[in-house]
């Protein structure tokens, strides 16, 4: 990668953590806001659900909106409103107001995965290893956003730690107003056409370089820099179309396959590995009588160990989408998911098996993510990649975050056994479905 491209790759890495910073903190801050405004937790459920949901939703929209405006504004347009709205939640006074603040969250993080995966698949000549990079940053914002978000509030007023939660965004944005997407964009339209960078800036300013030359088909439709001018309904049906017709749907079922294992897996995780470990070991950090004990519970010590080692998968699926076609990699790294998610109650017989098999269930989980977002931007076409990504996390975060009532319905009814046979399925159904990939769906990229 050049300079310019790897400007881009910390751009959207240090976008990307953030967006899971807020969305993971929000939970530590629900102990705090159920006193503060004298309510329940079922009304702050709800709450959070508006927020959530409006961060699946939205990315459809939000896919929408790249395609018309470019990447590089709508994440800029990110960051300020999820800083501006942990500034509101700062000064909430009320429950409506801190529901609003958390709506406004949602909203405005809904156009993160759309936005910042269209820039790096559009920009990057080495897409997987920018993917995984990307994935790296959501990674480390997963597992010590919402650490560092419990530490701060035991030492400062939970008013006080939102409002410095804001402070990281605004750095983000004003790093990512000097960053040259236009020139990444350049250099890597002159690598696919075989000449240098400074021959196909030459060739723009004479006019014979232009994408939007006479001769070219998509010249009403597409700029330089990725959008498409002016998007209506009837150009989002024909997008919706083409990637139909392209075989998009199953990518989309692999997609949803790969959210439900994501959410159904994670949902419940910190209580199922304190449930194991509490059996295991006795292990005290504090005083059991401190009302802090419960933020030291062994247990979620090694949750955010799971999600701490997934940066090491994310490394390695972009390494994987680099070097294999990515649909092939997501095959086998389904057949892993399966297979571990069925060894994951044999494995609580003793620490160290119940230790290995959940670290490699955490490596794994997120060694599909580049692979995924890796085979997206393959089957899509350039011109309809936001769309496409809108799509995709209308699917994991949408559709996916049923996985959380679905691990809930299991654990109720049933008990870890089952859950963890469920997951096997899911996984085996989203092996099956990157194999129709590979059988019936159109590579276009």
């Amino acid at each position: 990668m050049d300079a310019a491209e790897r400007r881009i790759v910390g751009f959207t890495a240090g976008s990307h953590g953030l967006v899971h910073t807020y969305e993971l903190s929000i939970p530590i801050l629900l102990t705090v806001w159920v006193s503060e405004f004298s309510t329940t937790a079922a009304a702050l459920g709800v709450v959070v659900t508006l927020g959530y949901g409006l961060f699946g939703v939205g990315a459809l929209p939000g896919g929408i909106l790249v395609d018309r405006f470019g990447s590089k504004p709508l994440i800029l347009a990110c960051l300020a409103g999820m800083a501006g709205s942990f500034l509101l939640v700062s000064v909430s006074p009320t429950l409506p107001v801190l529901a609003a603040a958390i709506a406004v969250w949602g909203l405005t993080a809904s156009v993160y995965h759309p936005a910042g995966l269209s820039l790096l698949s559009t920009s990057i000549d080495q897409r997987g290893t920018a993917l995984g990079y990307h994935g790296i940053g959501g990674n480390l914002g997963i597992a010590l956003g919402p650490l560092a978000t419990a530490l701060l509030l035991l030492a400062f007023d939970w008013r006080l730690v939102t409002a410095a939660l804001a402070l990281p965004a605004l750095a983000v944005a004003a790093y990512g107003v000097t960053v040259d997407v236009d020139a990444a964009l350049s250099s890597d339209a002159a690598a696919t056409a075989g000449v240098s960078p400074e021959d196909a800036d030459e060739g723009d300013s004479d006019g014979e370089g232009d994408s939007g030359g006479a001769g070219d088909p998509d010249a009403e439709t597409d700029s330089s820099d990725g959008t498409k001018g002016e998007v209506s309904l009837s150009s989002i049906a024909a997008d919706t179309r083409v990637l139909i017709a392209g075989g998009f749907l199953i990518v989309f079922a692999f997609v949803t396959f790969s959210g439900l294992y994501y959410r159904t897996f994670l949902t419940f995780l910190p209580d199922l590995l304190g449930d194991v470990l509490g059996g295991l070991v006795d292990l005290q950090l504090v005083d059991p009588a401190s009302p802090y004990a419960d933020q030291f519970d062994v247990g979620r010590y090694l949750y955010v160990a799971v999600l701490t080692v997934g940066v090491f998968g994310q490394y390695l699926g972009g390494r994987i989408a680099d070097r294999v076609p990515p649909e092939w990699g997501l095959m086998a790294l389904m057949g892993v998911l399966s297979a571990l998610a069925l060894l994951f109650i044999p494995a609580t017989g003793s620490v160290a098996t119940f230790v290995a098999v959940s670290l490699a269930l955490g490596v794994a989980l997120f060694t599909v993510q580049p692979l995924s977002q890796a085979t997206v931007a393959a089957y899509s076409p350039s011109e309809a990649r936001g769309l496409s990504f809108g799509y995709t996390y209308v699917g994991i975060f949408g559709i996916g975050a049923l996985g959380s009532t679905l691990a809930g319905t299991v654990l109720t009814r049933a008990g870890p056994r089952e859950l963890f046979v469920v997951l096997a399925v899911i996984a085996a159904l989203g092996a099956l479905a990157a194999t129709a990939v590979t059988r019936f769906a159109t590579r276009r990229d």
